[in-house]
């Protein structure tokens, strides 16, 4: 189960456009190096290496070394854990009330076949 202060994390990584970025590129390329990520942008290769320190400490990047470079991978799971944390409870209430809506339109429909048959 995510805390509070897990999720404050993965919205502060989530806030930055460039740290969205990163996210997809890695996302598109698992396994893709510092140096290669950096290449993407127009910033300074620090300020990727600080926005991924930001991704890693929220648990969104997960890096492994290799020799002298470091291989990085997405990590969605604190995103479906915050995902799960308001679906899983008001799904089930809108869930409930889309069905009773297409009960009661199914029942409408099957009045009018019969009013429209006589």
């Amino acid at each position: 189960m995510i805390t509070n202060d897990d999720m404050d994390g993965v919205f502060h990584a989530l806030a930055h456009t460039t740290r969205r970025q990163i996210m997809d590129h890695v996302r598109d390329c698992p396994g893709l190096s510092v140096g290669a990520l950096a290449a993407k942008f127009d910033v300074s290769r620090i300020a990727v290496m600080n926005h991924l320190t930001v991704l890693e400490k929220a648990g969104l990047i997960i890096s492994r070394r290799e020799g002298r470079s470091r291989k990085l991978f997405l990590n969605a799971v604190p995103i479906q854990e915050i995902h799960n944390r308001w679906t899983d409870e008001y799904s089930t209430c809108w869930s409930e009330r889309v069905t009773l809506i297409k009960q009661i339109a199914e029942a409408a429909t099957g009045r009018n076949r019969d009013t429209d048959s006589d």
